[in-house]
């Protein structure tokens, strides 16, 4: 029991989410989903937000069903339906308002504010978000890239008990700043 107790008081003060009682609340979430760190799920209206299969939301994100910008004025609050479709992934800081549907397949930018939809197979970014380019592109770009750049292995991360000498290593190869990671 203290055991519990002291669990949940460690992840309120590494400010993670807790899944297991907003799925209970209604909360509906896929297989194989990352919630990393920080990410507020809107908790007063959580069973309006579905999460597909296979999601990433990064560090600080923040899904909204609710707008209380209306309230004061009107004396409601605006709502909506929020769905993440499959094999999302949800950039550090991003907001995505009520009412908005992110397609699958799709990548929302880091700092990004969806306002609207997003379709399928799209990179969208900005503040409001909008439709940058195809995923198709996006891929071919960094596949590119990746045979430019230097590529390392799990080994290069902290998972991967990466050394002092492999840190140095990978700051030297990476002469314009990019890189890619397993």
């Amino acid at each position: 029991m203290i055991k519990k107790i002291l669990k949940k008081i460690m992840a309120l003060m590494r400010h993670e989410v807790d899944i297991e009682n907003l799925m209970r609340a209604g909360l509906r979430i896929g297989v194989d989903c990352h919630i990393l760190s920080g990410v507020i799920l809107d908790s007063s209206l959580c069973w309006l937000i579905t999460i597909g299969d296979e999601v990433t939301i990064s560090a600080r994100a923040r899904i909204l069903a609710h707008d209380a910008s209306t309230k004061r004025h009107l004396g409601y609050t605006k709502i909506g339906k929020v769905t993440i479709g499959k094999r999302v992934f949800v950039g550090a800081e991003a907001v995505i308002l009520p009412g908005v549907n992110i397609g699958e397949n799709s990548i929302i930018g880091a700092g990004s504010v969806v306002t609207k939809d997003i379709p399928p197979n799209a990179v969208a970014a900005g503040n409001p978000a909008k439709v940058i380019c195809t995923l198709d592109d996006y891929l071919a770009k960094h596949k590119e890239l990746m045979s430019l750049q230097p590529c390392f292995g799990i080994e290069y991360t902290n998972q991967g008990n990466v050394t002092s000498a492999m840190k140095e290593e990978m700051k030297r190869k990476m002469n314009k700043g990019v890189g890619y990671v397993v």
